[in-house]
C-alpha cells in the first residue's frame, strides 16, 4: 500500500491538536470558528468541519448549544488497581485501593436472578437459559461515577447458600475468593481481556461521558478448578482512569 499525503482536514486536526496540548489554546478556551479555520488554514468549509469533528471524537472539544466548541478540560488520570494478590481481610480490590489511597468510595449494587443469555452462558460454561445471579454495581470516588460493573453467578454454585446474594448475608461485600471458599469452593485462577469500544448511550449517561466517548472494558472470569463460577464486566471511562496491574512472577 502506497501512502498519500495526508488528508487536508487531517492536517489541519493535527495542527489544533497540538495547539490545544501545548496549551495555546487551554481549556475552555473558543475554538476558532468554522470561517476562522477555513480563512487560516485556506481550506473548505467541509474541510474545516470534517476537522472539528476529529477533534470532538478525540474527546479534546466540546460543543455548547448555541456558544460554539471549546477545549475540554483535561482529566489527570487516575488508577484504578487490579492485583494478582488477594486483598488483605477479604476484601474487595476497589475497597482496598480506596483504603489505600486515603478516599473513601461508594457503590451501589442490586442483584437479581436471570437467565444466562449466550455470552454470558460461554463465559460461565453452562447452557443458555441457566439461571444465574446478576448483581450490578455503581462505583464512585468523591461523587464522580468511575465505574460500572455487571456480574453473574451461577446459581448451580452458589444457590440456597449463604452467599447467593453477593452483597448480602454473613459476607456481604467480601471478594469473590472469599464467599466461595465459605462454600467450600476453591477458587485458583481468574482470567481478565481488557479491550475498548464506544460507551454505550446508558453507559455514558451514568459516567458522565459524551457521545462517542470510549471506554474499557474488563472481562473477568473467576475459576476453581477449571470451572467458571462468577464472570464480570467492569467499564471504566478511558479518559479519565487507566487500569494497573500488579502480579506475581511465580
Amino acid at each position: 500500500m502506497v501512502f498519500g499525503e495526508q488528508p487536508a482536514y487531517l492536517r489541519v486536526a493535527s495542527d489544533l491538536r497540538q495547539k490545544i496540548v501545548s496549551g495555546s489554546l487551554p481549556p475552555h478556551t473558543r475554538l476558532p470558528s468554522q470561517a476562522r479555520i477555513r480563512e487560516e488554514y485556506g481550506v473548505s468549509d467541509t474541510v474545516a468541519l470534517e476537522a472539528r469533528k476529529v477533534l470532538m471524537a478525540e474527546g479534546l472539544v466540546e460543543g455548547r448549544s448555541g456558544s460554539g466548541t471549546y477545549v475540554r478540560e483535561r482529566p489527570v488520570p487516575r488508577r484504578i488497581a487490579r492485583s494478582g494478590f488477594r486483598p488483605a481481610g477479604g476484601a474487595t480490590p476497589f475497597r482496598q485501593e480506596q483504603s489505600a489511597d486515603g478516599v473513601r468510595g461508594a457503590w451501589e449494587s442490586s442483584s437479581q436472578q436471570a437467565r444466562a443469555d449466550r455470552e454470558v452462558a460461554a463465559r460461565l460454561d453452562v447452557d443458555p437459559g441457566e439461571r444465574v445471579m446478576r448483581t450490578r454495581y455503581v462505583f464512585r470516588d468523591g461523587g464522580e461515577t468511575m465505574m460500572l460493573s455487571t456480574s453473574w453467578e451461577p446459581l448451580a454454585v452458589t444457590g440456597r447458600t449463604p452467599v447467593m446474594l453477593p452483597e448480602e448475608g454473613p459476607l456481604g461485600g467480601c471478594g469473590v475468593v472469599e464467599r466461595m471458599a465459605a462454600i467450600g469452593v476453591v477458587v485458583d485462577n481468574v482470567a481478565e481481556e481488557v479491550g475498548a469500544r464506544p460507551g454505550l448511550a446508558e453507559e455514558l449517561l451514568a459516567l458522565g461521558g459524551v457521545p462517542g466517548h470510549v471506554v474499557v472494558v474488563v472481562a473477568r472470569t473467576f475459576y476453581a478448578s477449571g470451572r467458571p463460577v462468577e464472570t464480570a464486566d467492569l467499564v471504566v471511562p478511558a479518559d479519565r482512569y487507566r487500569l494497573s496491574y500488579h502480579l506475581p512472577v511465580r
